[in-house]
C-alpha cells in the first residue's frame, strides 16, 4: 500500500509541474508595496516571486536617475542575454505619457528598465539583496526564478506596475 501511495504522489507532483509549465501567463502585475510579482493566467494566479525594487521606490519614475520603478501599463517586449544581470526581460517604460511629462519638466524620463535576476558574478548573494531595494528603478528576482520566468512568460506580456 506505501508503494501505491508513493506513485500516486509522484505522479500527482508531476501532472502539477506540467502544469504549472504548461500555463499560458495573459499578464504579470507587480504589487511594489508588498514586494511581490504574480503570474497570472486570465484570474488564476500561476505563480507568486518576491521582489527587490528600485532604491527609491515609492512613487512613479518620472526621470532618469530617480531609482524609482515605474508604475502603470506596460508590455515585456523583449529578452535580454547579454545583461550585466543573470539575464533580463525589457519593460516598455517609457510610453508616450510618461516622455511627455519628462518633456514638461525638461528631463529625461530614463529607461532600460528590466526584470532581471541579480548582478553577474553576485547571485550567491539573492538572499540578501532580495530583502532590499537596490535596482536603479528595475524588478529584481532570484536567479533561479528568473530562469522560471523566462519559461513561462512570452515577449508581448503585458505588465502592470501597481503602487
Amino acid at each position: 500500500m506505501r508503494i501505491q501511495l508513493t506513485w500516486i504522489s509522484v505522479v500527482f507532483l508531476m501532472i502539477t509541474s506540467i502544469q504549472c509549465t504548461m500555463a499560458d501567463v495573459s499578464l504579470v502585475k507587480v504589487e511594489k508595496s508588498k514586494r511581490l510579482m504574480y503570474l497570472l493566467d486570465d484570474t488564476a494566479v500561476v505563480k507568486i516571486y518576491p521582489i527587490a525594487l528600485g532604491g527609491n521606490p515609492v512613487g512613479h519614475k518620472t526621470q532618469e536617475g530617480d531609482e524609482r520603478t515605474p508604475e502603470g501599463n506596460y508590455t515585456l517586449d523583449y529578452i535580454k542575454e547579454d545583461s550585466s544581470f543573470y539575464r533580463a526581460m525589457h519593460i516598455s517604460y517609457p510610453n508616450q505619457q510618461d516622455i511627455a511629462q519628462a518633456e514638461d519638466k525638461g528631463v529625461s524620463p530614463g529607461g532600460f528598465i528590466m526584470i532581471h535576476g541579480q548582478r553577474n558574478g553576485l547571485g550567491w548573494l539573492s538572499g540578501l539583496t532580495q530583502k532590499i531595494d537596490w535596482t536603479n528603478g528595475c524588478i529584481a528576482i532570484t536567479n533561479q526564478h528568473m530562469d522560471e520566468f523566462l519559461t513561462l512568460v512570452k515577449v508581448g506580456t503585458p505588465i502592470l506596475i501597481e503602487p
